[in-house]
C-alpha cells in the first residue's frame, strides 16, 4: 500500500479568502493522490502552534504572517509553500493574488463611473495593501485624476483603539472632495468605511462610492449598502499552492519566484452603482449598456435610447469612457463570460445565451480576440480541472 503523504495547512478558516484557498487545495487533492490533511484551528498572525515542533509530516502550506511562524516552519525542515504576501520566509515558493491586476480592475471600475477624484483606504502593515495602494495610485494618476489615501497600522487595530481609528477615518472622509470613488484594501476595511459614512450621514454611493476586495459574499451582503468587491481567484491560488507542494514532496525543483493569480472581475453591488459623468447623454448610454448588455443590444439600440446621432454618441462616448459603445458592450459581455466560465459548469451555448451572443461561434471568436485564449482554454486555466 502506498503511504499517503501528510500535509499540514496553517490557514485560518475565519474569512472568505482563506476558505477559498482551502477549497482549491481540496480540488487538487480530489484530482490527484490523496493526502492526509492536518488542519488545526489557527488564527491569522497567531503565535507558532506547539504541535509544529513535534509534527512529523511531509509538507506544509501556510499563510506565514510572522517571523515567529517562519522560524518554526523552517526548523521543521520539510517542503513548504507560502500563501502570504508578507514574505517572512524568503527562498520558498509562494502563491498570492496579482495585486497589480486587482488595482487595475478597481481603477477601471471607478473611472468608468466617471469619478475624477479617487482614494484608497488600507493597512500599512500588509504588503498586499501597500501594493494595491501603489498600483491603484499609478492607474489613477495615469488617468489624470487626483489621488487621496488613508492607512491604518495593524497594531492600532485592537478594541481599545478602534474608536480612535473610526474618528481618524471620519476626519479623512469629511475632508475628501466629492463625489469620490474609494478602493478599500479588503472587504472588512470597506465595511468600516461604510459604517463611518452612515454615522456621518454621507450618501453612498452618491457622495462616496466604496469598493472592497475579496468578495466575501456574506460580508458584502450584510454591508449597508451592499458592497461591491473585486473577486480574487482564491480557489485557483490554493490549487496552485497544492500543486507546487506536491512537486516538492516528489523531489522536483520548484521556482522560488512568486506565482501571482489574477482576479476574476468585479462584483457590482449598490455601494458603487452610480455614474459620476457630467455628460448626461453618455451617462444614459452607459447605464443603458449596463442594464441591457446581455440582452443582445447593439449600438443602434443605444442611439434610439439617448436620441442623438450615432456619430455624436460615439465621439462623446469615446472622449469620456475611452472606448466606443460597441467596445463597451463587448467588454461587459466578455467579463461576464469569464465569470461564468470560472464559476459555473454551464455549456458554451448556455453562456452565449446568458451574455447576449447570438451564436457560440461568435462568442468564441470575440473571446479569443480579446483574451488570446479560447473559452475552453480559459476555463481550464482558471479551474485547473
Amino acid at each position: 500500500m502506498i503511504r499517503r503523504r501528510s500535509v499540514a495547512l496553517l490557514i485560518e478558516t475565519s474569512n472568505a479568502y482563506a476558505r477559498g484557498l482551502l477549497s482549491g487545495i481540496v480540488d487538487y487533492i480530489h484530482s490527484h493522490d490523496a493526502w492526509s490533511i492536518y488542519l488545526p484551528e489557527q488564527e491569522r498572525a497567531a503565535p507558532p502552534p506547539e504541535w509544529i515542533r513535534r509534527w512529523k509530516g511531509d509538507g506544509i502550506i501556510a499563510r506565514i504572517e510572522t517571523k515567529e511562524i517562519a522560524e518554526s516552519i523552517q526548523k521543521a525542515g520539510i517542503p513548504v509553500v507560502d500563501v502570504s504576501a508578507a514574505r517572512h520566509y524568503p527562498g520558498v515558493p509562494w502563491v498570492e493574488t496579482n495585486d497589480a491586476v486587482i488595482a487595475t480592475l478597481a481603477a477601471e471600475h471607478l473611472l468608468q463611473r466617471g469619478f475624477k477624484h479617487l482614494g484608497f483606504c488600507g493597512d500599512a502593515d500588509f504588503n498586499w495593501s501597500k501594493w494595491r495602494r501603489n498600483y491603484f495610485r499609478d492607474e489613477v494618476e495615469k488617468a489624470g485624476c487626483d489621488f487621496h489615501f488613508y492607512e491604518t497600522a495593524v497594531n492600532e487595530m485592537n478594541p481599545s483603539s478602534l474608536e480612535n481609528e473610526r474618528k481618524r477615518i471620519a476626519q479623512w472622509l469629511k475632508n475628501l472632495p466629492r463625489p469620490i470613488g474609494l478602493l478599500a484594501s479588503y472587504d472588512i476595511k470597506a465595511q468600516l468605511v461604510l459604517d463611518v459614512c452612515r454615522e456621518l450621514e454621507i450618501a453612498v454611493p452618491e457622495e462616496i462610492a466604496v469598493l472592497g476586495v475579496d468578495n466575501d459574499e456574506l460580508l458584502c451582503s450584510l454591508a449597508d449598502p451592499p458592497l461591491s468587491s473585486v473577486v480574487p481567484n482564491s480557489r485557483k491560488t490554493g490549487f496552485e499552492a497544492a500543486r507546487l507542494l506536491d512537486q516538492m514532496m516528489k523531489g522536483e525543483e520548484v521556482s522560488e519566484e512568486g506565482l501571482l493569480i489574477e482576479p476574476l472581475g468585479v462584483e457590482t453591488r449598490q455601494s458603487t452603482d452610480i455614474l459620476a459623468i457630467d455628460d448626461t447623454d453618455v451617462a444614459a448610454a452607459l447605464q443603458f449598456i449596463r442594464q441591457h448588455a446581455f440582452a443582445g443590444i447593439n449600438v443602434n439600440d443605444i442611439v434610439r435610447h439617448v436620441n442623438i446621432s450615432r456619430r455624436v454618441l460615439e465621439t462623446r462616448f469615446r472622449n469620456v469612457i475611452g472606448r466606443t459603445p460597441h467596445e463597451e458592450i463587448l467588454r461587459q459581455r466578455i467579463t461576464r463570460v469569464k465569470k461564468l466560465l470560472a464559476e459555473t459548469d454551464m455549456t458554451l451555448r448556455q453562456i452565449a445565451t446568458r451574455t447576449g451572443f447570438e451564436h457560440t461561434e461568435y462568442l468564441t471568436v470575440a473571446f479569443k480576440r480579446e483574451t488570446k485564449q479560447t473559452p475552453t482554454q480559459f476555463r481550464k486555466g482558471v479551474t485547473n480541472k
